[in-house]
């Protein structure tokens, strides 16, 4: 194999870490949503800034594609660059608080253990940006927008939780 084929061969293989991790977490949110929704999240009151059912599955489709898109460009980096490793710890620890906050929202009915987790998940998610950032730009722009939506998230994650007691 010559170092191009190898080269193409790892950054493919990165290519499908990203995938089937971001994919993983995705399935992993809607096994425990899905079922949820109806009766119970849909019988929960609501803040006003609270946005219809249909806006959160385009929504996150677009955080799962830019978050792929953003470890698949840390990943292809080489091993030993300074700060690789640490970044691709926050991003996945990020990815896990993801994934199981739909069990703790809506699996266990209950917006205050979603509370407990989507605070700390903001907080991997900035340190992630801050890490991908020194290592790759682009990557760190790639997950802006999910840092945005979940600030948006927590605060509606709270208002439910002081709505419904």
């Amino acid at each position: 194999m010559t170092v191009m084929q190898s080269s193409r061969a790892r950054s493919i293989g990165f290519a499908a870490l990203a995938i089937i991790s971001v994919a993983a977490t995705l399935a992993a949110g809607q096994i425990a949503t899905f079922p949820n929704i109806a009766p119970w999240y849909a019988g929960l009151a609501k803040p006003s800034f609270n946005p219809p059912d249909w806006i959160f599955g385009p929504v996150w489709t677009a955080l799962y594609l830019l978050m792929g898109f953003a470890v698949w460009r840390i990943l292809r980096l080489p091993e030993q660059t300074p700060g690789r490793r640490s970044a691709l710890i926050l991003f996945f620890a990020q990815l896990a608080l993801n994934a199981a906050w739909s069990w703790m929202f809506f699996a266990a009915h209950s917006p205050i253990l979603g509370m407990i987790n989507i605070l700390p998940q903001f907080g991997l998610i900035v340190a992630t940006i801050a890490a991908f950032r020194r290592l790759d730009k682009i990557g760190a722009w790639c997950l802006a927008p999910l840092a945005i939506w979940v600030a948006f998230a927590s605060a509606l994650n709270i208002a439910i939780w002081r709505l419904n007691g």
